[in-house]
């Protein structure tokens, strides 16, 4: 949302002027946020110098201000809600993992950064607030009107089976990249694989091909090979 239209807004609805320019005033609120120079690395098996080197200099970096990382995690947290199986987004750090994805991958910084944008402005004219400061129910009406499946076209136009409000195309394009992000993001984490019941390779036990398997090939287990390779103490 450039500022141009953030004028406009101003003139649709009454919305207060310094609350369009504190929504708009991204570099300043920038130069409020610390760096996170000696941040750990969250990951470091597997990894060489140089990718270790790389993420390092990622996390050094801020890309998102305070407050649009307050609206990634109402937004997570209303895609994926804490419930009786585990926490929310917001506890297993999706927003953490955005950040870091937005750096690794820059292609996502200005459809994040513009669609965060179009939120606040969507929330400042229909409630004169920005989506940080409305309530659960008025976050919910401006979420129901773009969270829903969408594909592209050939032309990269967005489509979708139910009517798209004139106007709307840039939020659901936003809601489809923050709701893959987030699984992404939650699904690749412990608390996300818990949540789907995902166990991945564990160390299990082999007691040799079934005895009827072997009667039906006429073969055998020797002594020696029951002995060392298919005999396990039982647990």
């Amino acid at each position: 949302m450039d500022r141009r239209k953030s004028i406009k807004a101003l003139l649709i609805g009454g919305v207060s002027a310094s609350v369009i320019i504190e929504a708009c005033n991204t570099d300043e609120k920038k130069a409020e946020v610390p760096k996170a120079a000696d941040a750990a690395l969250p990951y470091t098996l597997n990894r060489t110098k140089e990718e270790q080197a790389y993420e390092r200099e990622l996390l050094s970096k801020i890309f998102f201000t305070p407050h649009e990382m307050a609206t990634i995690t109402i937004l997570g947290d209303i895609i994926i809600p804490k419930d009786e199986i585990s926490g929310s987004a917001s506890d297993a750090k999706v927003p953490d993992f955005i950040e870091f994805i937005v750096k690794d991958m820059p292609e996502h910084q200005t459809p994040m950064r513009g669609g965060l944008r179009w939120l606040d402005m969507q929330c400042l004219t229909r409630f004169e607030k920005a989506f940080t400061d409305c309530s659960h129910e008025q976050q919910m009406q401006i979420v129901d009107d773009i969270a829903y499946p969408v594909t592209k076209d050939a032309k990269g136009n967005i489509t979708s089976k139910r009517k798209i409000k004139p106007g709307y195309e840039q939020g659901i394009a936003f809601f489809s990249l923050i709701r893959n992000l987030t699984a992404s993001g939650f699904y690749t984490t412990e608390m996300g694989g818990k949540d789907v019941g995902y166990i991945g390779n564990v160390p299990n036990q082999w007691n040799g091909v079934p005895a009827d398997v072997l009667k039906q090939y006429n073969m055998a287990y020797t002594e020696k090979e029951l002995k060392e390779c298919v005999s396990f103490d039982k647990v």
